[in-house]
């Protein structure tokens, strides 16, 4: 059996093009069973969640394969063997999927067994995924990583490869020697590096440079983010990767629906890091159904009153600046369309719990929340009682009442696609120790390494990272051209649910040290279990963003 990558990409795109047309197929009879006049109905969709949840995943390991070989045997990348070979077996394996689970509920997805064993069981693809398949590739591509040392070519640009490195010693020599301390003693974040990220511009990468970032005035560069996210998140989520989340979040909500006056007034102050940020939607009986927002705000002289109750409030004791979706509007009639967001100003405080009173009696509280992993920043209950906001703090004035919900999903897009790069940070950081480890562990007389199936976890971890990571820069330029909203909540999907299976197989190539917190594949694992919650639970993300947009394409 042949153990190196196909002379071109030929076999893996006829195949990838049959289960993308079955895709189509099932994608077009779900949506006729889900729609009527012209509309998906979210309830129809409901009466099999799990159809439409399997559907958006399997549409994201297509899309992420198709990529995945685009980018291999695009030779002006710096692509070679392993790539090639890496993308090749990770497009079997997502043509594999796709065609287990369509036949094993055939017609739940409205399709035949006949049909589909006609289109995806045929000679071609059969030969295409038993050559591909083949236990020899993953355990070459293993001895390819070994052997140089390298896991696969970024795919860079020169600036952008500056800057990765810039970033990546950063983590190396500021923030991994920190992590562990933090995560064992639930430790605020040091001071020492969200110092050194202000002096590198940090805050600022996402906000243009006619307010202080270092974005471009011209275009959006959303690959300089990704790259400063994922290398910060090798060192640690929670005391680095996720420090530019929230700056990320609220200049966005500013740039989209901010006032002028509003723009250069709070953008230069985000983007130096005087104004640190923290951001306030989700509520105790509102999570991912932010149009259920109860948090109020009400018109009072000079401006509004906050009251109610916030929860998961990242680095809210730290934060000196709240973006708050609130309900601006008192008829529940209007839904998302009565939200707004307004900034509010707090003192900054670096313990577990806070209490700050205003002058005027106004009142904002908050405690931690205990979590097992994504320490350092703190997750808070915050409440407020009569907390006042200036009018001038309401984002886009009185033109941007009820615009709220709108104004959030614009950050919110970049957040997910952030999401994203966090976890491929993490997963690369889980991958780097468990090659590590497995090079050094020694049973039965020899390293682990080199036993079979050690080279097939360490194989598919870093195909897994390889794809995940050139997906996520693909959706970073459709997002330079503002498009690819879909992909962005697609990416963050796939990413957040693999680098569970990640992080664990690094941690199970431990063995027992896996599970002591001696090593820090441990934080690993407990630190990417929080992706598929935040920023939008992965439920919501497949059922109301992704197969509800897949379908909508072909409503009747």
């Amino acid at each position: 059996m042949a153990t190196k990558a196909p002379a071109d990409s030929t076999s893996a795109k006829q195949a990838l093009s049959k289960s993308s047309a079955i895709i189509e197929q099932v994608t077009k009879a779900l949506a006729a069973k889900c729609s009527s006049n012209g509309k998906v109905s979210v309830s129809k969709m409901d009466q099999n969640q799990f159809v439409q949840y399997q559907i958006a995943w399997l549409t994201s390991e297509q899309k992420i394969a198709e990529n995945f070989i685009d980018y291999a045997w695009n030779d002006s990348l710096g692509t070679g063997e392993l790539e090639k070979l890496m993308a090749q077996v990770f497009a079997a394996e997502a043509v594999s999927h796709i065609r287990t689970e369509f036949s094993s509920r055939a017609s739940e997805y409205g399709i035949s067994t006949q049909e589909l064993v006609s289109k995806l069981f045929d000679d071609a693809t059969n030969k295409f995924l038993e050559e591909s398949s083949a236990i020899e590739n993953y355990n070459h591509i293993a001895d390819l990583i070994a052997s140089s040392g390298s896991f696969g070519a970024y795919g860079l640009s020169e600036d952008h490869e500056m800057f990765r490195q810039t970033f990546k010693q950063f983590a190396e020599e500021v923030v991994a020697p920190k992590a562990e301390h933090v995560h064992r003693h639930d430790d605020i974040v040091p001071e020492e590096i969200i110092q050194g990220l202000r002096d590198m511009g940090c805050f600022g990468l996402c906000i243009p440079e006619t307010y202080g970032g270092l974005q471009s005035n011209d275009k959006p560069d959303n690959i300089s983010m990704l790259v400063v996210t994922e290398e910060l998140s090798r060192g640690s989520l929670g005391i680095a990767g996720s420090l530019i989340t929230r700056p990320e979040i609220l200049s966005k909500a500013l740039l989209k629906g901010g006032t002028d006056a509003q723009k250069e007034k709070w953008l230069p102050l985000i983007a130096s890091g005087e104004k640190m940020g923290g951001i306030m939607v989700t509520e105790p009986n509102y999570g991912s159904d932010v149009a259920g927002v109860s948090v109020t705000a009400k018109k009072v002289d000079g401006g509004w009153s906050i009251n109610g109750v916030k929860t998961w409030c990242t680095f809210a004791g730290y934060a000196n600046l709240l973006l708050i979706l609130v309900r601006t509007e008192s008829d529940p009639e209007l839904k998302h369309k009565g939200l707004s967001i307004v900034l509010a100003e707090k003192p900054s405080f670096t313990g577990h719990e806070f209490d700050y009173k205003q002058d005027g009696g106004g009142r904002i509280s908050g405690k931690a929340i205990g979590t097992i992993g994504y320490r350092g920043m703190h997750s808070f209950e915050v409440s407020f009682e009569d907390y006042f906001v200036p009018e001038d703090n309401l984002i886009g004035g009185e033109a941007g009442r009820g615009k709220g919900f709108y104004f959030q999903m614009e950050g919110f897009s970049g957040g997910r696609i952030q999401t994203a790069a966090r976890a491929n940070g993490v997963m690369q950081a889980a991958l780097e120790a468990g090659l590590r480890y497995a090079q050094e562990r020694q049973v039965f007389q020899k390293p682990i390494f080199d036993y079979n199936l050690t080279k097939y976890k360490i194989a598919r971890m870093a195909m897994i990272v390889q794809a995940s990571r050139q997906f996520t820069n693909t959706v970073a330029k459709l997002l330079d051209n503002h498009q690819g909203q879909m992909e962005a909540t697609l990416i963050k999907f796939y990413a957040s649910k693999v680098a569970e299976w990640v992080t664990r197989e690094a941690m199970q190539i431990h063995g027992g040290m896996g599970y002591a917190e001696e090593y820090a594949v441990s934080r690993y694992f407990v630190d990417a279990r929080v992706f598929s919650i935040f920023e939008g639970a992965e439920e919501v993300m497949a059922l109301r963003v992704i197969a509800k947009s897949l379908m909508d394409q072909y409503a009747v």
